[in-house]
């Protein structure tokens, strides 16, 4: 095996169980302890790796690292399907709701089309694109225009211009990540921006968010935990995150059926 083979073998297992010894990836590949050393100091030169002792772990992702909503949508789905089935039960008809961008949001707007005399307020293009697929006539969605960003959001001066003269009654805010120091974060600076606005339109912040966002911090603060009317999480969500949101968030609801 080349050295690039071998390389790419060890970050592959790396970031598949989020580290992995020396001495295992010697028996692995079959080849001395000095030469995975010395493989582990490339990679992690080339900033893909952290070395540690007797070993490796995978970076953590940066504060502004932001995956494309492609690659998002594919990750926990099940507790986001649990998740947006919670949060769809705080939506009564005839009300106006804002749907920020994000995959959990996403996947919330699919229960949404059945609910009748709806007012959708979305900066996110795939959000608007579920309800333009399932038409009803006693429905208004406004998309408010904007720059795009990788996670498909609509956001800088025209995305808040358009959102500054809103009121809606319940905003669905989704986040890159939740902290006690940080608050809800995002990786983007404009969206944070633009969430900023959507927050401040609403009379009721509900964050959908899965366990995964927990202690994960974006560069910006779209708002502190204790804004938060409603959190929404999954059974996963650790002891300590749930006593933090419940002490600093005016309702946590655990959806039941997520893994």
């Amino acid at each position: 095996m080349l050295a690039q083979q071998r390389q790419q073998a060890i970050l592959e297992r790396v970031r598949s169980n989020g580290g992995v010894r020396v001495a295992e990836l010697v028996r692995e590949l079959g080849v001395s302890d000095m030469t995975i050393r010395r493989d582990l100091e490339v990679l992690a030169e080339r900033g893909l790796l952290a070395k540690v002792h007797g070993g490796a772990t995978a970076l953590g992702p940066g504060s502004t690292e932001e995956p494309g909503f492609t690659a998002k949508s594919a990750r926990q789905q099940p507790e986001k399907e649990a998740i947006a089935r919670r949060a769809a039960e705080l939506v009564r008809p005839g009300t106006a709701v804002a749907l920020s961008a994000g995959t959990t949001t996403w996947v919330l707007a699919h229960h949404l089309v059945a609910v009748p005399e709806l007012t959708v307020i979305t900066n996110s293009m795939p959000v608007a694109d579920v309800f333009h697929r399932n038409p009803r006539a006693d429905r208004t969605v406004v998309l408010t225009g904007g720059v795009r960003t990788p996670s498909d959001a609509l956001v800088g001066p025209v995305a808040v211009a358009a959102i500054r003269r809103l009121h809606v009654d319940t905003l669905f805010l989704g986040v890159h990540g939740m902290s006690v120091r940080a608050g809800f974060t995002t990786p983007n600076l404009l969206e944070s921006e633009t969430d900023r606005e959507l927050v401040a339109a609403a009379r009721r912040l509900v964050v959908p968010a899965d366990h995964t966002k927990w202690n994960t911090v974006g560069i910006s603060t779209i708002a502190e935990l204790t804004e938060a009317d409603v959190v929404i999480s999954d059974d996963g969500l650790a002891e300590e995150a749930r006593t933090e949101l419940a002490e600093r968030a005016g309702e946590l609801i655990i959806a039941e059926g997520s893994p």
